[in-house]
């Protein structure tokens, strides 16, 4: 198990994995990765996700996906109740109660947005919504 973070170490922020070997890598913040990877058509189904920080924003998304585990270097209470729940085996180094914005002062916006939203679907209709939403704002 703790050789899979070897992949966070050498500077990815979320890598998919198929019996151990990666089929997806990246170093984009936040839930870009996943967005990117749903977008890219990759067969994610029954997948081993490696991230960073799994907040339910990211839960959610894995579920969309499919994948079978994630391991977190960071994964939130909600997170893990949300993976748990649909079988989703989840290991992680840090435990916290909840994802704060990058500048600490918040919860973070991806999180606001999934608080209220149990289908993943929906979640990620959502969060692409909100995604587009933060980068147009940064865009100006």
């Amino acid at each position: 198990m703790e050789d899979l973070y070897r992949y966070l170490e050498e500077g990815n922020s979320c890598v998919l994995l198929r019996d151990n070997a990666p089929v997806y890598q990246s170093c984009a913040r936040g839930i870009r990765p996943l967005l990117d990877a749903i977008d890219a058509g990759i067969d994610t189904r029954g997948l081993t996700a490696v991230d960073k920080i799994v907040g339910k924003a990211a839960a959610m998304l894995y579920l969309s996906m499919g994948v079978s585990r994630v391991y977190a270097e960071v994964m939130s209470d909600a997170a893990r109740a949300v993976l748990t729940a649909q079988g989703v085996d989840c290991f992680c180094r840090v435990r916290t109660d909840k994802i704060v914005n990058r500048r600490g002062d918040d919860l973070c916006p991806m999180e606001k947005t999934v608080a209220d939203i149990g289908d993943p679907a929906a979640a990620l209709d959502a969060l692409r919504k909100k995604a587009a939403e933060l980068a147009a704002a940064a865009n100006r």
